[in-house]
């Protein structure tokens, strides 16, 4: 595997484990205000990018290549407010479609199309991931953070399956 590539791929492993890291911090400003169901929401999301990062490492190992794992910044536990949250978790995921971009173009500046059709399924995971949080950013705008509305969307959120 070229050595771009390879460095890239490892790169975005540990953005995917910062990722979780970010979400579990989430979880965890959610569960301080009593919101259980965005709190339940954002450790699910946590997971999932754990899995995501388990993709990256068990696609660079079936290449021969080397899984490096570097330090995990600290994500912010604390955000203005509930909106601003999730304002945040879908400014990071355009900021992941960005980097699952520049890894594509990567890999066809390599000829590596064994890594391109990899990376084909983050691309369509990353459309899912900001439609979902926009969605919910969009739903919070609309209603405010009225009781009555952050409560309708803590039970929705807590219904979330994994």
């Amino acid at each position: 595997m070229d050595a771009k590539v390879l460095k890239a791929l490892n790169e975005q492993l540990n953005s995917e484990l910062y990722s979780a890291y970010l979400y579990l911090s989430m979880a965890a400003f959610f569960d301080s205000k009593g919101l259980s169901g965005f709190a339940h929401f954002m450790k699910v999301q946590a997971k999932e990018e754990l899995e995501h990062a388990m993709k990256f490492y068990e696609y660079i190992n079936s290449r021969g290549g080397r899984v490096e794992l570097y330090a995990i910044q600290e994500p912010p536990r604390e955000w203005a407010s509930v909106t601003d949250a999730i304002r945040a978790a879908l400014e990071h995921e355009r900021s992941v479609t960005r980097a699952i971009h520049k890894l594509v173009d990567l890999a066809k500046e390599a000829d590596d199309k064994a890594t391109e059709v990899f990376l084909h399924w983050f691309v369509e995971e990353q459309v899912e991931e900001e439609k979902m949080f926009s969605d919910i950013l969009q739903l919070l705008e609309l209603a405010g953070e009225t009781p009555q509305a952050l409560l309708m969307l803590n039970a929705k959120l807590g219904e979330r399956k994994a």
